[in-house]
C-alpha cells in the first residue's frame, strides 16, 4: 500500500470516529434549527467543483480528424471537512478519468491549542509573499506534467506528507515550523507531447541500454525541515525564513568510458542546500508591492564541484495595481544568479551547470478587465524566459454566474526552442470548459 492510501486511510478513520463521537454531544443544532460549532460539536461538510472541458492541440487540428483527440471531458473535486473548536479534518480528491479516477490532493488533520495550532498529514502549504512561482514557496515541488493550467500554482503543487505547526504571538506575529519525512521532486512527463528536451534525451540514451540510477529518496536521509517567523512594522509585513530541503531539479551526472562518446552510466542525485530569506509586502502609491530575497547554500561553496549546483541568490519583485477603466495589472519578475559561475566547467559531460547561462529571468504578468457587473472577464497571462526568448501566452474569456462559470482559453507557446516555453512550440492548444462549484 502507498504511503499517500496509508495517510488517506487513517485520517479517513480520524474524521469518522470525530464524527461518530460528536453524535453524543449533538452537532450543534440550538432552538432556531441552525446549524453552528460549540465546544462539544462538530460541522460536516462536502463541496467542490465537476468540470466538463475540451481541449484541442493546434498541429492535431493541421494533421486530420482522425488524429485528433479532445482530452478529458470530464474532472471534478471533491472536499470532505470536519471540524470542531479544538480539531479538524480534510480531505480533498481529485477526479480524473483518463489518470487514476481518484487521486488525493490534500488529507490532514489540524488540531488548536489556544495560539498553537499543529497539522499533519499530506498537505500544500505556502511560504513566502510572492503571488506565484516565489523563491521561499519551497515545501511543495510542482506537477509540470502538463502545462495547460498554470493560472493557479495550488493546482500545479504537490502535497507532502509533513508535519506542520504555527504559534501566533500578539496580534500580528506568527511562528511556523515544518518537517517533511522524505523528498519528491518536480514531476515531469515520461512520455507524450509534454516531455522536457532534457528527459526526452535521457530516455534515447536509456533506450541504448545505458542504465539510469537514481537514490530512494523516501528514506529519513532525505528529510527536510524548515521555520518561518511573520510580523507587521508599521504599514509593510515582513517575513524571514530558513529552510533546509534537497533541490528539487536533478543533478545528472555521466559516467564515461572512452574512446565511447556513449556515457557508461548515469545518475540523477537532488543536491541538499540551506537557504535563508526574505520577504516583504506593503502597499506603496496605490500599488500592492512585494518582494523576496533568498540565499540558496549547496554544498559546492568554491563553485567547483560538476556533480553539485553552485550556490545561488534568488528573487522575485512583483506588484499588482488596477490601472485606468477597470483594468488591473498583475506583475513578478522572478531571478536566480549563479555564484562563483567563473568555476563552472565547459563540458556538459563533468558539469551539469556547462552551457548554462549565469542569470535566469522570469517575467510571469497577467492583465484583465471585468465586464457586465463583473460577469464577464477578459484577461491576458504572459510567462517570458529572458535570456531564452521564449514565452508563452494564455489569452482567456471567462463568465462567472453564481456558482457556474463557462471558459474560453487559449495557449500559444513561442520564442527559442532551448527555453523552458519554447520547446513546446508543437503544443499550442484551445481550451473550452464549463465548471460547477458546490
Amino acid at each position: 500500500m502507498r504511503k499517500e492510501q496509508k495517510i488517506f486511510l487513517a485520517l479517513l478513520c480520524a474524521i469518522i470516529c470525530s464524527t461518530i463521537n460528536a453524535q453524543d454531544f449533538g452537532f450543534g443544532f440550538g432552538d432556531e434549527d441552525t446549524i453552528g460549532i460549540t465546544n462539544n460539536a462538530v460541522a460536516v461538510s462536502v463541496g467542490g467543483e465537476v468540470s466538463a472541458s475540451l481541449l484541442g492541440y493546434a498541429d492535431d487540428f493541421s494533421n486530420g480528424m482522425d488524429q485528433t483527440r479532445l482530452g478529458d471531458v470530464f474532472s471534478g473535486k471533491l472536499n470532505f471537512f470536519a471540524g470542531s473548536s479544538f480539531a479538524d479534518g480534510v480531505i480533498n480528491l481529485k477526479l480524473r478519468p483518463s489518470t487514476r479516477p481518484v487521486s488525493i490532493d490534500e488529507a490532514y488533520v489540524r488540531a488548536f491549542f489556544g495560539g498553537l495550532e499543529v497539522e499533519g498529514g499530506l498537505r500544500k502549504l505556502t511560504w513566502g509573499k510572492a503571488d506565484s512561482f516565489g523563491p521561499l514557496d519551497v515545501i511543495n515541488p510542482l506537477d509540470y506534467s502538463e502545462l495547460t493550467d498554470l493560472s493557479d500554482s495550488m493546482n500545479l503543487k504537490i502535497a507532502r506528507p509533513l508535519i506542520h505547526a504555527s504559534y501566533r504571538v500578539g496580534s500580528f506575529s506568527k511562528i511556523e515550523g515544518v518537517f517533511v519525512p522524505f523528498f519528491e521532486p518536480l514531476r515531469y512527463a515520461t512520455e507524450g507531447r509534454w516531455v522536457p528536451a532534457q528527459m526526452a534525451k535521457l530516455s534515447q540514451l536509456q533506450a541504448m541500454g545505458v542504465p539510469i540510477s537514481q537514490e530512494d529518496t523516501s528514506t529519513l536521509d532525505y528529510l527536510q525541515a524548515g521555520a518561518r517567523f511573520t510580523t507587521t512594522i508599521g504599514p509593510a509585513d515582513i517575513g524571514l525564513q530558513y529552510y533546509y530541503g534537497r533541490l528539487t531539479r536533478p543533478a545528472v551526472t555521466m559516467t564515461l568510458a572512452p574512446p565511447s562518446p556513449v556515457p557508461a552510466a548515469i545518475n540523477f542525485a537532488y543536491n541538499p542546500y540551506h537557504q535563508i530569506g526574505v520577504d516583504w509586502a506593503q502597499v506603496l502609491f496605490g500599488f500592492n508591492a512585494r518582494a523576496e530575497l533568498a540565499l540558496n547554500l549547496t554544498g559546492d561553496l568554491s563553485g567547483d564541484d560538476g556533480s553539485v549546483y553552485n550556490p545561488a541568490l534568488l528573487g522575485a519583485l512583483g506588484f499588482d495595481r488596477d490601472l485606468v477603466w477597470g483594468i488591473n495589472l498583475n506583475f513578478q519578475c522572478n531571478e536566480t544568479i549563479r555564484l562563483m559561475d567563473s568555476k563552472i566547467g565547459n563540458n556538459p559531460m563533468l558539469d551539469i551547470e556547462a552551457d548554462t547561462d549565469m542569470t535566469s529571468t522570469q517575467i510571469i504578468a497577467a492583465i484583465s478587465k471585468k465586464f457586465f457587473r463583473d460577469e464577464l472577464e477578459a484577461r491576458l497571462a504572459v510567462l517570458c524566459g529572458i535570456e531564452d526568448s521564449d514565452f508563452l501566452f494564455i489569452p482567456s474569456l471567462v463568465w462567472t454566474k453564481d456558482a457556474v462559470s463557462v471558459e474560453l482559453s487559449c495557449g500559444i507557446f513561442g520564442g527559442s526552442k532551448e527555453g523552458q516555453f519554447g520547446q513546446y512550440k508543437d503544443n499550442n492548444f484551445v481550451k473550452a470548459a464549463l465548471k460547477y462549484s458546490f
